[in-house]
């Protein structure tokens, strides 16, 4: 099963990261609007992902919440058929929620960068070290905090939950 090690980070200061996180790609960046539709499952998380309303990916991922970098093994099956397999799973799992995001990525090495702006929830990073063959999770995470060293994100911005368990927590508390 393919694996990263993620960190996700709330920001204050989106244009600022931007900067920063283009000049340390060296690449212009991709920007991509994503709908997220997760659905209920008994272990780790399972949504479908349609981008840029063309394509879409049905995506399985297991990793802990916790701050700081998390290990996750992940699964992706792309589709062209988003809207029946996505009444396919909701008749058969149920719908947990959306995330609605515009989701700048960018490549920094074997590093997956994203700037994201979540609808209700607000800005974000996520760097994503994808695992090349026989690399530990103890390196994907030294990567990871070079990187949050070389663009200034501090540990005290770090976000344990994924997207929808904020929004889900948003609810409760909102």
């Amino acid at each position: 099963m393919p694996a990263n090690v993620e960190i996700k980070a709330r920001l204050k200061d989106f244009s600022a990261m931007k900067e920063k996180v283009e000049a340390l790609s060296q690449q212009p960046g991709q920007v991509l609007t994503q709908e997220d539709v997760f659905f209920h499952t008994s272990r780790g998380r399972l949504k479908l992902r349609l981008i840029n309303g063309q394509q879409a990916e049905l995506i399985f991922y297991d990793r802990p919440d916790q701050q700081g970098p998390k290990f996750c093994q992940y699964e992706l099956f792309t589709t062209d058929q988003p809207e029946r397999l996505k009444k396919v799973l909701s008749a058969a799992l149920g719908e947990r929620g959306v995330v609605r995001k515009i989701r700048y990525f960018y490549l920094a090495g074997q590093t997956r960068i994203h700037l994201d702006r979540v609808e209700g929830l607000g800005d974000f990073l996520e760097l994503e070290v994808v695992l090349q063959p026989g690399q530990t999770e103890a390196e994907g995470q030294t990567i990871a905090f070079e990187l949050m060293k070389s663009v200034g994100l501090g540990s005290e911005s770090l976000v344990e939950a994924a997207y929808i368990d904020l929004l889900e927590q948003n609810k409760i508390s909102g």
